[in-house]
């Protein structure tokens, strides 16, 4: 039996990890900017840092498309979303 972490699916755990935990962590910080209160725990959990690429365009001619911007809102239940679905997809697998 090989070891544990010499799996080939490992980066497509990691990736689908890394992403539900991102979706799980987006939702949470959404809801808590809805519904906490104005003041300074909800302003430590839902202020995000956004970095975004784009636009960037494509020409080949015959065919142009361009795509962007493309952003990202990272906060801290985004980071605390991808950290419980690694501890419990580690603990699953």
């Amino acid at each position: 039996m090989p070891p544990r972490g010499s799996s080939s699916r490992r980066p497509v755990f990691h990736a689908v990890t890394l992403a539900f935990g991102f979706i799980a962590g987006g939702a949470m910080t959404q809801v808590a900017r809805r519904f906490m209160h104005a003041g300074a725990v909800k302003e430590f959990f839902t202020t995000g840092v956004t970095p975004s690429v784009g636009p960037v365009t494509l020409d080949l001619i015959i065919l142009k498309f361009s795509l962007g911007p493309v952003a990202l809102d990272v906060s801290l239940l985004s980071l605390l979303g991808v950290l419980i679905a690694y501890l419990i997809a580690r603990s699953l697998f």
